[in-house]
């Protein structure tokens, strides 16, 4: 029986774009339909950080598009052992890359800071006094603040810690290179801000987001706090992930997906200690595993990778069990506890097939606390593409809760195999196809694009039905459905 719906039930969605991550438009799933959480697609070392002021430890990067230019930001920090990690020859520092397609990139001398006698270095921001006020320099996540009514000369942000201060102080830059306090004392004092802390701001919310890490009973958390300033902010909040297990969250990297700011994505870090084991002991670099074990047992035997998760309203997530960013094929610099975290956040870049539409890039570590050096290797997802709704040759369906579109035409991002077909149908609220936009009268859709029209007899042009409470119902055969917009 179809369930029933009014106008007043319908989910407003406009023209806006819709991912498949998370079942807040799902109605239910029929046949063998399903949804699939796909993986990115490893690419080349974008990054080797072999600098005397970088090292094994650097990490906490922040990329983001900024006109012409692509911006990377992270921590450099050499790892010492077996002493500890506190065993490091230079204090932590933050510092800066750009490319022009996100692929090639380079670290320029900037003349900003200097490290043992000269400036000449990518050096942005070192640990120390910063106007007057101790600050650490890397658990740093610097970013374009977006909101239209920033102040010119704080249109870059950053929340640093002080350790001395036990809180998040705000930062703000013209440039992204010259940086001041925006704030004497903490805005931010409840967490532990021993990772990387971000904030951002949310343009769908109309208002300033951070994200930090906390301690739950001795398991790793994340808080999330808001700020129509980002100087006042609320009392930081721990995230909730229904029907998930309680895991360790060493990172978040939460942000708004740029084509669809109304949602937004997270890639944090899982930390798990496996224990010492016969395949423990199988895995790479065993006796720089044992070396590192012996400061502590946990920096020798801990595994991390990355997970993906989506949330509405900033506080709610939902979080994927299985791995988004596996360790991958054991080699050399890899299944160690620092490896695949996730940079803070993916970016649009050209597609490695040429003449394929763009794909999404985002970056993750590699032989971290190894040796003498960290890698960044770049990774890519299909566009708009970490979630599908998939079926089978044997087919499936998704039908949708009672949405009202604006726009005249529907796009979908869709990919099917020779033999695969997708359909769609428009329903009314109460679940009969709409006459002229059943599925008989959908034309088979197969090939492999993230943005084509749907075409029925009639035609392509839905606008007679914009406003309207109606329900998609989408017929998939050896088909992947990753995201739908009107428009």
């Amino acid at each position: 029986m179809a369930p029933g719906a009014g106008r007043d039930a319908a989910i407003p969605i406009g023209s806006r774009l819709e991912l498949m991550v998370d079942d807040f438009l799902i109605e239910r799933l029929e046949g063998g339909a399903r949804q699939v959480l796909h993986h990115p697609i490893p690419r080349e070392v974008v990054l080797v950080h072999d600098a005397p002021w970088e090292g094994s430890g650097c990490n906490y990067y922040s990329v983001f598009r900024d006109g012409d230019l692509y911006r990377m930001y992270y921590h450099g920090w050499q790892l010492g052992s077996p002493k500890g990690v506190a065993d490091t020859p230079h204090p932590l520092v933050t510092c800066y890359a750009e490319s022009r397609d996100g692929i090639h990139w380079e670290k320029p001398s900037l003349g900003l800071v200097e490290y043992e006698g000269s400036r000449a270095n990518n050096i942005v921001l070192a640990t120390g006094e910063l106007d007057g006020v101790p600050i650490c320099a890397g658990h740093i996540a610097l970013c374009k603040d977006e909101n239209p009514d920033a102040a010119p000369n704080a249109r870059y942000k950053a929340l640093a810690v002080s350790w001395e201060l036990k809180g998040l102080n705000a930062l703000g830059s013209p440039d992204g290179f010259h940086w001041r306090l925006l704030s004497k004392e903490p805005v931010i004092t409840k967490g532990a801000f021993d990772s990387q802390n971000l904030a951002f701001w949310d343009s769908a919310r109309g208002e300033y987001r951070a994200y930090v890490r906390f301690f739950d009973g001795g398991c790793r958390g994340i808080l999330t706090a808001t700020s129509p300033d980002f100087l006042h902010w609320t009392e930081p909040v721990p995230l909730e992930y229904p029907g998930a297990p309680r895991e360790q969250l060493y990172t978040n990297q939460v942000k708004p997906h740029h084509r669809a700011p109304h949602l937004l994505l997270g890639f944090p870090t899982r930390y798990v200690e496996r224990g010492w084991s016969p395949s423990m002991e199988a895995l790479p670099e065993l006796e720089h595993r044992r070396h590192r074990s012996r400061a502590c047992d946990r920096y020798g035997m801990a595994l991390t990778e990355g997970l993906f998760m989506s949330s509405r309203d900033g506080r709610t997530f939902r979080r994927w069990g299985e791995a988004f960013l596996r360790p991958g094929p054991e080699r050399p610099d890899t299944w160690n506890y620092g490896h695949q975290y996730i940079a803070w956040h993916p970016v649009e870049t050209a597609a490695s097939l040429p003449g394929a539409a763009n794909e999404l890039s985002l970056y993750a570590t590699e032989s971290y606390w190894t040796g003498t050096q960290t890698l960044l290797r770049r990774y890519t997802v299909r566009l708009d593409g970490f979630v599908s709704v998939n079926a089978p040759l044997s087919g499936g369906a998704v039908l949708t809760k009672p949405i009202r579109f604006e726009g005249s035409h529907l796009w979908i991002n869709f990919a099917t195999s020779a033999a695969g077909t997708l359909r769609v149908e428009i329903q009314d609220a109460a679940g009969s196809p709409i006459p002229g936009f059943a599925l008989a009268d959908c034309h088979e859709m197969f090939g492999d694009s993230v943005e084509r029209p749907v075409v029925w007899k009639r035609g392509s042009d839905v606008s007679a039905l914009a406003g309207r409470p109606v329900r998609l119902r989408f017929e998939l055969s050896d088909a992947d459905l990753y995201a739908f917009r009107f428009r």
